[in-house]
């Protein structure tokens, strides 16, 4: 039986805590992670994506995240994001995933291990014939080294009934939606923390599969284009980007995110596994002027909601 597409919106891209010296995961963290997605509210989450440091873990540390999340949103779709790119590991990886997740996996997110359509194919196949699970076919070339052309991309989908969604992050990304979108019905979502976000979705993205320390700013801005287009989702969306373009900064973006999640009191710790490097203390020290301007965001997106509400 051919998967269904993921639903539009906003897909949670989740964090993997840790804490103690020994970077133990944290998984009561987690859980008000998961928290914070469900009164936002998110269409479904990511665990184990790159933001969520799959590739830091170990194969228990992995089933333990996976059932964590689905046994905290129950009903919720999950996605589980596989790290390994070759073929025999992420097949393991997505046997991991889909024993923890049970009946809530919707997807496993592969990345792209190859520019050769053909190879690609058989590589994602090979991972759905396994597990069963629809695939999110994801083109990030920071992350994977893989550089792909959206014909090369479009191929992969054509091949591929089974492919349930593509996480375009591929700069320009905005280009890459439009070209997509524009020739399959699979959603296509952005990503990268947020940054092309109003250019996506005016280009046909089905919304974003992103982490944000402050996913209500995303919210936001999906619910503003909905409702009003172009201009109301760029005027919600705006205020936010001074903190989006803070944690995007390459390198030390995902320590910073975590740092930032940590001082809201979402997590208990911001720490990142090695070789992940550490947000230096010259960067930090911006840290409190982004959270208080984020607070009076939030305070404000409070009181519309209500006002809503009441309408």
């Amino acid at each position: 039986m051919t998967p269904p597409p993921l639903s539009p919106g906003l897909w949670g891209i989740l964090a993997t805590p840790f804490h103690g010296d020994r970077l133990a995961v944290d998984l009561a963290s987690l859980r008000a992670e998961v928290d914070l997605y469900l009164r936002v509210p998110a269409v479904g989450l990511v665990a184990l994506g790159v933001f969520g440091e799959g590739n830091a873990l170990d194969s228990a540390e992995q089933a333990a995240v996976v059932s964590t999340v689905a046994e905290r949103a129950p009903g919720l779709p999950l996605t589980v994001g596989l790290s390994a790119r070759t073929t025999a590991v992420a097949v393991e990886q997505a046997r991991t995933a889909a024993a923890a997740a049970g009946p809530a996996l919707a997807a496993v997110m592969v990345q792209a291990n190859t520019p050769d359509p053909m190879m690609l194919v058989r590589h994602l196949r090979t991972i759905h014939d396994e597990v069963g699970a629809g695939i999110v076919l994801q083109d990030y070339p920071v992350a994977s080294g893989v550089r792909l052309t959206d014909a090369q991309v479009l191929e992969t989908v054509r091949a591929c009934p089974f492919v349930v969604a593509v996480k375009s992050e591929a700069p320009p990304t905005s280009l890459a939606i439009a070209r997509l979108s524009a020739h399959t019905d699979i959603p296509v979502f952005g990503g990268l923390g947020g940054v092309g976000l109003i250019d996506e979705l005016a280009a046909g993205a089905a919304g974003v599969m992103t982490g944000f320390s402050h996913p209500e700013g995303l919210r936001a801005a999906l619910d503003a284009w909905h409702e009003g287009g172009y201009d109301a989702a760029r005027a919600a969306f705006a205020p936010w980007l001074p903190l989006v373009n803070y944690e995007a900064q390459p390198g030390i973006g995902l320590s910073l995110r975590k740092q930032i999640l940590a001082r809201r009191g979402i997590i208990a710790e911001g720490a990142v596994r090695p070789p992940s490097p550490t947000a230096p203390e010259e960067l930090l020290r911006l840290a409190p002027d982004h959270l208080a301007a984020a607070r009076e965001l939030l305070a404000t997106t409070s009181t519309t909601s209500t006002t809503r509400e009441r309408s």
